[in-house]
């Protein structure tokens, strides 16, 4: 057991410690970081749960339902100029899914990053799960009540109802029909 005088001298310890004092100037400047800044343009619905390390890119151009839950290190980057990610309500964001609504074009004799960009929207419906790692490309739309296993990439629409897996998502089952209305 601790004599008083060993406990005394690790808090004495632990109050000069200049690593705490450090954190702390951390935590004052979270709200200035990039991810934090984006995630106060965004519009999320009532009931809706995004895990604080979430990546946002352009967030005015983000848009989720309701009772939607976004996962741990999930990337939602819309298009610097119009491509808007729009999300339906009790859509699920297993870790680590990536969506994004701008893709570069290729020209010959340009430098990758002086190609230009191609910004489409992307349309998530009602009743949505992507699983862990889903990549999901721009110009897509997932209808109501898809499942879409962990690690595929979503290139092409899916119809409501529909389970995907594989590189490039392919519709591998069909799902009962979701209790919700459509997203409109």
């Amino acid at each position: 057991m601790k004599s008083k005088l060993s406990k005394a001298i690790h808090a004495a310890c632990s109050l000069l410690d200049p690593r705490n004092y450090l954190h702390a100037l951390r935590l004052i400047h979270y709200t200035g970081y990039s991810h934090v800044r984006e995630r106060r343009k965004l519009r999320a619905g009532r009931g809706t749960g995004i895990a604080p390390n979430v990546s946002f890119r352009n967030g005015e151009r983000i848009l989720m339902g309701h009772d939607c839950h976004i996962g741990e290190r999930c990337y939602l980057w819309a298009g610097d100029s119009t491509g808007r990610i729009i999300i339906g309500n009790y859509v699920s964001l297993a870790p680590e899914v990536f969506i994004t609504a701008s893709d570069y074009k290729f020209e010959a004799g340009k430098p990758f990053r002086q190609q230009p960009k191609n910004e489409r929207d992307i349309r998530i419906g009602n009743d949505v799960w992507l699983g862990a790692r889903v990549v999901v490309t721009a110009g897509v739309t997932i209808g109501d009540g898809c499942i879409v296993g962990a690690g595929a990439v979503v290139t092409k629409d899916l119809p409501a109802g529909a389970i995907a897996a594989g590189v490039p998502a392919r519709v591998i089952g069909k799902r009962e029909s979701s209790p919700l209305p459509a997203l409109s």
